[in-house]
């Protein structure tokens, strides 16, 4: 078994600034117990707190002369990783140093409603210099994240356009550390315009033509979307910041979260291939090698690389406008020098069921369908969209009682692609466009233009609950709804 010689504390790109004590010493409600702290925060007994998340502003120099400010937490961005054991509870505290009201959404965490981040499910806002205190147990283990959770509208400096982000690693009781090092990259766009809609590029021309042919039925001209100037991986555009360091033969997790506000990525490295592990932090059960990996906004892998191929490489984008605009970071082989190199990767369909089970999943208890359209806001105005014709807040709530398992069907009738997100809760993937499948567990999927994917989650965590597309924009101007427990 591989020691890890990286040390735990290490985080590509981003300083210090978290703050920690000891996480011991609290012990957990027991149920019943009163949770003052969930309505009055003030209130809760003055300790240390084990978390705290500072919102304020942030300089991000993504490249020489080229500094952008934004709001941030902890003063960097990416924020500080934050490192929970699962299972121990923290005090949290969140302290807001702007003017307008913020939310920070523990995502893919299984946490109440109060303290989730969304005040669509009724976690208060922390206040213009305010702060607030809660007790989180975090649950479950593995790759997770924090980000803002208020809506930007058609303001490009709000919500997930800005530098509130970072993740979150729940560290389970007991870790075989099967690798070497482990890397943590996560990846942003910045300079956030409006421009007009390019439709998403597919994997081969007969679907490009389908896409075509449909879109063209709609007989209305899409709204404007958002385009970026600048792109960067832990807050460095390409070329600038610190290298990935690597040896050869070691095995290296890299740790990937894709926190845009709108885009889906694509990411290679010359000359390796990815074991994917996990998907959004949750072990797969078939671990699968691909060359290229795929990440609608919200999602991560892990993924394991034998490091194999000496020299220097560009892990980035396939794209190469986007490559030249700062996507993507450079690996670095232990005593290679000169510049780094970048090979296109062989052509590869991203398919979910590779890392699933051939095996149906359990039958549901109850089937949803629930189908997302599209509204063109015409060559002046936004998009708006719709879950069974219906614009939130008007979309009718989702009914689901405790201990049944539910059957989403997420029909995606527009030619976006669409990464849709369960709040408080994991679901599993159950039809892939056709195909069924079973043991993939996720918290975001990413639904392909005229596609269908099925997904089945168990109702074991009461409260509101948020079901949104992750793009910021579609969020925003109508793709959400709520589950409420009867």
């Amino acid at each position: 078994m591989a020691k890890k010689i990286c040390p735990r504390r290490d985080f590509l790109g981003a300083g210090a600034g978290m703050l920690f004590t000891g996480l011991g010493g609290w012990a957990k409600p027991l149920p019943g117990t009163p949770r003052p702290w969930l309505t009055a925060p003030m209130e809760f007994p003055a300790r240390p707190a084990d978390v705290t998340i500072r919102i304020g502003t942030v300089l991000v120099e993504l490249a020489p002369h080229r500094i952008i400010s934004t709001v941030g937490y902890n003063g960097s961005v990416p924020a500080p990783v934050i490192r929970l054991k699962e299972g121990k509870p923290v005090v949290v505290e969140l302290i807001n140093e702007t003017d307008v009201p913020e939310l920070v959404h523990w995502h893919g965490q299984l946490i109440p409603s109060e303290i989730d981040g969304s005040s669509e499910e009724g976690t208060p806002f922390v206040e213009p210099h305010g702060h607030r205190r809660y007790v989180l147990t975090p649950r479950p283990a593995g790759t997770r994240w924090v980000h803002t959770h208020v809506r930007a509208g058609a303001d490009l400096h709000r919500g997930m356009y800005t530098g509130q982000f970072g993740l979150v690693l729940v560290e389970p009781a007991h870790d075989p550390g099967r690798y070497d090092r482990e890397v943590l990259l996560v990846t942003h766009e910045w300079e956030a315009f409006f421009g007009a809609e390019e439709m998403e590029e597919e994997e081969d021309e007969n679907e490009k033509m389908d896409l075509n042919a449909r879109t063209s039925q709609t007989g209305k001209e899409n709204g404007l979307e958002v385009g970026y100037r600048l792109f960067s991986i832990n807050g460095k555009a390409l070329g600038y910041g610190e290298p990935v360091r690597v040896r050869k033969g070691e095995r290296v997790l890299f740790r990937i979260l894709n926190a845009s506000a709108t885009e889906n990525i694509q990411l290679a490295l010359p000359g390796h291939e990815f074991e994917i592990v996990a998907l959004d932090g949750n072990p797969v059960p078939r671990p699968r090698k691909v060359h290229v990996l795929s990440l609608g906004t919200a999602e991560r892998i892990d993924a394991l690389v034998e490091m194999n191929q000496p020299g220097v490489w560009i892990l980035g984008t396939p794209e190469d406008d986007d490559r030249r605009r700062g996507m993507g970071i450079v690996v670095e082989y232990a005593k290679e020098k000169g510049p780094p190199r970048w090979a296109p990767p062989p052509k590869e369909k991203w398919d979910y069921t590779l890392f699933g089970n051939n095996l149906p999943s359990s039958k549901p208890d109850e089937v949803i369908p629930l189908v997302f359209r599209k509204i063109p806001g015409g060559p002046k105005g936004l998009n708006r969209w719709t879950i069974n014709g219906k614009s939130f807040p008007h979309t009718e709530t989702l009914h689901v009682r405790p201990g049944r398992r539910y059957r989403l069907i997420l029909d995606n009738q527009s030619d976006d692609a669409h990464p849709v997100h369960l709040h408080r809760h994991l679901f599993e993937l159950t039809k892939v466009e056709g195909k069924n499948t079973s043991g993939v567990v996720k918290d975001t999927v990413l639904v392909r233009g005229f596609r269908q994917v099925e997904v089945d989650f168990l109702a074991d965590n009461p409260g509101p609950t948020l079901f949104h597309c992750h793009q910021q924009l579609h969020m925003d101007f109508g793709f959400m709804t709520l589950v409420n427990y009867v």
